[in-house]
């Protein structure tokens, strides 16, 4: 396991393109889309993962009883990503070197890929920006070095980090991987049958 790198998953979302239904709590290969994710941070090299929650936040805590892992509320989580991810980083320890960056709606990432992005980012010394590359496209979760979360901290509104991948290109590692669970999000219903 590695103490250096925290697994932080955004489930704070409204999910609006799913109607009324929140996507996170729909039970897909038998149980809610949110427990593949805690499940695979969980059993990855990750030293600690954190949930931040906001929408629907006590029927998400509940879907996650007695999982090895911490919640966060985001307050704010309508007022867009951007502040999902700075409570995720605000809630890290002053020893995490990095923080991969999962997202709730991403149910088939393997853990194997999660260890590999882990494995790159520490042999790395921690300051590469680790990003899963299927098919010939970026992918999620990307794992983050300390020195971008002020960066973070910064960003506004309905926008995840990924724009900061211009900003420090020079430190972006694509990692090649098989995994086409890095592109697979759930966004309708007919993506959960």
């Amino acid at each position: 396991m590695s103490s250096t790198v925290a697994a932080i998953i955004l489930a704070g979302g409204a999910s609006r393109r799913m109607g009324a239904v929140n996507k996170l709590l729909l039970e897909w290969r038998g149980k809610p889309v949110i427990c593949h994710v805690a499940e695979t941070a969980i059993s990855s090299r990750a030293g600690q993962t954190i949930v931040v929650t906001g929408h629907d936040d006590a029927a998400i805590v509940r879907a996650l009883d007695g999982m090895a892992l911490r919640i966060v509320h985001n307050p704010h989580f309508d007022e867009g990503l951007s502040t999902s991810l700075a409570t995720g980083v605000t809630a890290l320890g002053k020893d995490e070197t990095g923080a991969a960056i999962l997202l709730a709606d991403m149910p088939m990432l393997h853990v194997d890929t999660l260890n590999t992005l882990i494995d790159v980012f520490v042999d790395g010394q921690g300051r590469m920006i680790c990003v899963p590359v299927c098919q010939g496209r970026r992918g999620n979760p990307v794992l983050w070095p300390r020195h971008c979360f002020s960066d973070i901290l910064q960003l506004v509104g309905d926008r995840g980090a990924r724009n900061l991948m211009t900003t420090f290109k020079d430190q972006v590692r694509e990692i090649s991987c098989t995994d086409d669970g890095v592109l697979k999000d759930f966004d309708s219903p007919d993506d959960i049958a």
